[in-house]
């Protein structure tokens, strides 16, 4: 095997069709990785891989000169005559003789602070001058893990189609993009995506768009999750000190000032590092920023070093990104992460103006063949050569593709995983056909993950059997999912099962066909707003019943798709028959001299009447969502909608209950909710969920179909953010048949205060600022405001949050404090 890789990495190579190509180096022989290397006058060029290797293909033949770049060392210049391709050009670099021309720094007089001033007062003129262009694009990444365990939460991992060794390394993602780019600032772009390869799939689309690659230390901040600040943004010095280093020439004569970037102020959104700035045009020359996890609120990465490389032209007097990288290292457990990806910018033309209609909310588009691409192309047209490292990974993977996706090979891991075992009644089991793309599942008697405690079933949990067809998941998005759900309580000593199909049709307009039936416990209030592992704790350790609970059998069907850009339709007519239900049980494990209050919300301690009676209706429920400014993606497999955070999302909905067995639980119901996140530059986010609705002829409604309000009477905060939930709201005080209104905001300084509070500051967290409005006809109005701290814990585990709440109705009505457990979610 290994001489069948030697052969095929020795043809890779032959079959190379760059017109120059050779190796770059240091002094003393050492290759540098991601020199860059131009063209001179264009904006044809490319970067060095890691091995110091490079070759790429010249605009004009004959006499060129052939420029190469890298910080650290003097810019070379070379004049070539090609008598025959392909042309070897080894180069030697020099390192730079830095200067300060005898300027003495002190306190009083840095001379990096007029330079940055410069470059402020500049910043306009210098990005106006690439507003507008059009350009080739190329990008590569890949991404590395080490040491991953055998198992994660029991589970084996294997080796990942075979990216991981026996000591769990190995290249995990690696792939390629050619595009075609049109971009215009701030934000409007078209990118048509040519070639697209991903190691270990041959029908696989590379993530590495030019839509994610955007990061201009021209603008204020740059985008990370979190705004960071840039070096020449226009407060800049409240957040960074600078420090002149070194100036030098380039192969222009321009002066280029090297310039120290550090944080004032150690949590704040800032980057670390190198800016080159051209004297007399302030122009960006260079970026070699550091940006530490711990500033973007992501604590498992540990940094992600930026670097960009720009060009002069003398012709236009434009200076042009033409080579970007960014690699990353990450990691927590022992694992590690590293990851890299370099980006390629040629061809540059720029304009004055677009033609109407150039820019759409088609974002990207992936021509068909894209990733049919050929070795013969990517060799001829890669601009960045591949390492060994690479060579053998594409080779490899794309050997362990075929063996792996032959029926031979998948019949045989079938036989292996469908081997049945008595055991498995009680642990489960799946019959799995990989050859025809579907699967029979028993989820086993032992499904401890569902187990729960609520007063009416006592100890229940839950098991069940699925069966997936995803035939032609893959290319046209269809797939088909039937699966039964098995429910037993033990204190009522009774099984409850409910069954689902599910049919998509494709990924263009995700039209989805559903179908639901069965008998099935639910809540009051269909949100579910206490989750069943906070009412187990809080029923087993305090003897509190805030679950209240009925029976529903029903039948129900319903159909969605996309019939818009941005505009999803969902319909459904649901046959229901509701039941009472009564406590079964007084079982807790602490507290038992206590009693819990009885399964009626209108009536706590009432334990003999329901709140309501035995009864059935039909309901027909229509939803209108519509994401405005919507923008989407499109691939040979379908269409990707990409949510414009400029813009608001918005709800309609309407809900009318039929075909009762009494006239009075018929009605009709309208409403409508509004979410929206404001962005505030680097001040935070401020998040707004705003809903508002109306019955009509609903006087005697069953009281299920009320509105209920999602209140917490438990003080543990489940998600990560509380836009959805009243904090000290018991559950249904103010539940309603009229009109209503509420209204959740909730302010994120994404660390913008808090970095300047002392001592606060060291717990790296974030100010949490909410306000939570309800009114209704037939109560006072109820209002909470919260403060409070996210992002709270211990090393890289940031998954606790603590706020203290005030609330409001009629007067002053309690205080508390809310405990955020986010890492509850993961036992949902």
């Amino acid at each position: 095997m290994k001489k069948y890789y030697l052969l095929l990495l020795f043809l890779v190579s032959f079959g190379s069709h760059a017109q120059i190509k050779g190796t770059v180096s240091d002094e003393k022989g050492n290759p540098l990785p991601f020199v860059t290397i131009l063209q001179e006058d264009t904006y044809n060029g490319t970067t060095s891989n890691e091995q110091g290797n490079y070759e790429f293909n010249l605009n004009n033949k004959g006499k060129q000169s052939v420029v190469f770049q890298f910080l650290g060392f003097k810019t070379q210049k070379v004049a070539i005559q090609i008598d025959k391709l392909p042309y070897s050009l080894n180069i030697q670099m020099i390192e730079e003789s830095f200067s300060l021309n005898e300027v003495i720094i002190n306190k009083k007089n840095n001379p990096a602070l007029a330079i940055i001033k410069s470059a402020i007062a500049s910043r306009k003129q210098n990005t106006e001058k690439t507003n507008r262009f059009n350009a080739d694009f190329y990008s590569r990444g890949i991404f590395k893990l080490k040491n991953a365990p055998k198992k994660i939460l029991g589970q084996k991992i294997g080796d990942l189609n075979g990216a991981l060794d026996s000591t769990g390394t190995g290249i995990i993602s690696l792939s390629e993009t050619f595009s075609k780019i049109a971009f215009e600032k701030p934000n409007n772009l078209k990118e048509v995506v040519t070639a697209s390869k991903v190691s270990g799939s041959n029908n696989g689309y590379s993530y590495n768009t030019a839509r994610s690659s955007f990061y201009d230390f021209y603008d204020n901040t740059i985008d990370f999750g979190v705004q960071m600040i840039s070096p020449i943004a226009n407060n800049a010095f409240n957040y960074y000190n600078y420090k002149l280093e070194s100036t030098f020439i380039d192969e222009n004569a321009n002066m280029i000032n090297k310039i120290k970037v550090s944080a004032k102020r150690d949590s704040e959104p800032v980057f670390e590092g190198y800016i080159y700035v051209v004297e007399d045009s302030w122009a960006i020359y260079a970026v070699d920023l550091d940006i530490k996890g711990y500033r973007i609120k992501e604590e498992f990465l540990d940094v992600m070093t930026l670097k960009q490389n720009f060009s002069y032209n003398k012709s236009n007097k434009i200076w042009a990104k033409n080579t970007q990288s960014l690699e990353i290292t990450a990691g927590a457990f022992g694992i590690k992460f590293t990851g890299k990806y370099n980006y390629v910018y040629s061809n540059y033309e720029f304009i004055n103006a677009f033609a109407p209609k150039t820019f759409t909310n088609e974002i990207t588009r992936i021509e068909i063949n894209a990733n049919k691409k050929d070795s013969l192309f990517w060799n001829a047209n890669r601009p960045i050569p591949l390492t060994i490292e690479e060579s053998t990974d594409y080779v490899r993977k794309d050997s362990i593709y075929k063996v792996r996706n032959s029926e031979k090979y998948l019949d045989s891991i079938d036989a292996k995983g469908n081997k049945f075992k008595l055991l498995k009644l009680l642990t489960g089991y799946t019959y799995k056909n990989s050859t025809k793309k579907n699967s029979f599942s028993y989820e086993g008697l032992l499904n401890l993950g569902s187990l729960s405690f609520n007063t009416v079933q006592g100890y229940n949990f839950d098991s069940g059997f699925r069966y997936t067809n995803w035939k032609n998941q893959e290319t046209k998005g269809i797939y088909t999912s039937i699966s039964t759900k098995l429910n037993y309580g033990f204190a009522e000593d009774r099984l409850r099962v409910t069954g689902q199909f599910i049919h998509r049709f494709n990924n263009q307009n995700y039209a989805t066909l559903y179908m639901t039936g069965g008998s099935s416990v639910k809540q009051f209030n269909p949100n579910e707003p206490i989750s069943k592992v906070i009412n187990t704790i809080s029923s087993l350790a305090f003897k509190n019943n805030f679950m209240k609970l009925y029976n529903l059998e029903s039948v129900a069907i319903g159909y969605s798709q996309d019939i818009a850009n941005g505009v999803n339709l969902n319909g459904k007519i649901d046959y229901q028959q509701r039941k009472p239900l009564f406590n079964n049980t007084d079982f807790s494990l602490f507290s038992k001299d206590d009693l819990y209050t009885s399964n009626n919300p209108l009536a706590p301690n009432d334990f003999t009447s329901s709140a309501f009676e035995k009864h059935h209706l039909t309901k027909i429920n229509l939803l209108a969502r519509i994401n405005f400014g919507n923008k989407y993606s499109s691939r040979p497999d379908g269409k990707f909608n990409i949510r414009n955070d400029k813009y608001p999302t918005l709800y309609l909905g309407y809900e009318k209950a039929v075909a009762a067995n009494e006239k009075k639980y018929e009605f009709d119901q309208f409403n409508t909710r509004l979410t929206y996140d404001l962005t505030l530059g680097n001040k935070g986010v401020l998040g707004m969920n705003l809903k508002a609705g109306k019955f009509l002829n609903a006087d005697n409604i069953a009281f299920i179909d009320y509105k209920h309000f999602n209140g917490n009477q438990t003080h543990i905060g489940q998600t990560a953010r509380y836009l959805n939930v009243f904090n000290l709201l018991p559950y249904y005080s103010n539940s309603t048949n009229d009109s209503y209104y509420e209204a959740h905001t909730e302010y994120n300084d994404k660390g913008y205060i808090i970095n300047k509070i002392p001592l606060l500051n060291k717990l790296k967290s974030t100010l949490i600022l909410g306000a939570h409005a309800l009114a209704t006809p037939n109560n006072k109005p109820y209002t909470e405001v919260t403060v409070g701290l996210d992002n709270l814990g211990f090393g890289k585990f940031k998954m606790l949050r603590v706020d203290y709440v005030r609330s409001y109705q009629n007067g002053f009505q309690g205080d508390g404090v809310v405990f955020g457990l986010k890492f509850l979610n993961i036992l949902e």
